[in-house]
């Protein structure tokens, strides 16, 4: 019996483009029966944010923190030609026209298809970002958890 693939996704990047392209390579992957993990750091952390406005109690450090990143995988800016905002509304539009999937829904797909969804615990505590902040069902690692998937990982990425 042929043992299962694993492919792992450290998912750096803030930038809508690059965690769009982290999902369709999980999802893919996925697809093709490889157990996949995302593991979700510093501004990779905004595609697990949900766009409401959640009270916790904060520092006014964390609050800052909490205002200056985007709420939600929409919200995310691009890597290049953000213009303003105005470049993301753009990429949408024609990816809309193409019938391509948008990050928040290829975020649904990852969950539906069992894609382990991990917010590394260390970066929420140095940026202030409480669970209740997070999607539901998805997981709370360091990481040593990340590195015990990824010494296994057939396909190792970095986003």
């Amino acid at each position: 019996m042929e043992e299962q693939k694993k492919t792992t996704i450290v998912l750096f990047s803030g930038d809508y483009d690059k965690a769009m392209a982290a999902y369709i390579i999980a999802n893919g992957a996925a697809a093709y029966d490889h157990e996949v993990t995302i593991f979700h750091t510093f501004w990779g952390l905004n595609a697990l944010r949900k766009d409401e406005n959640i009270t916790v109690k904060k520092g006014i450090m964390e609050r800052v923190f909490g205002k200056m990143m985007p709420r939600g995988a929409d919200k995310m800016g691009l890597s290049k030609m953000n213009f303003a905002g105005l470049g993301p509304k753009m990429i949408k539009d024609i990816m809309k026209k193409h019938n391509a999937i948008p990050l928040p829904q290829l975020i649904e797909m990852a969950l539906e298809q069992d894609i382990k969804l991990v917010a590394c615990t260390m970066t929420m505590d140095l940026l202030g970002l409480k669970e209740q902040e997070l999607l539901d069902n998805i997981e709370y690692a360091g990481v040593a958890a990340y590195l015990a998937d990824a010494e296994k990982g057939n396909v190792n990425l970095f986003i």
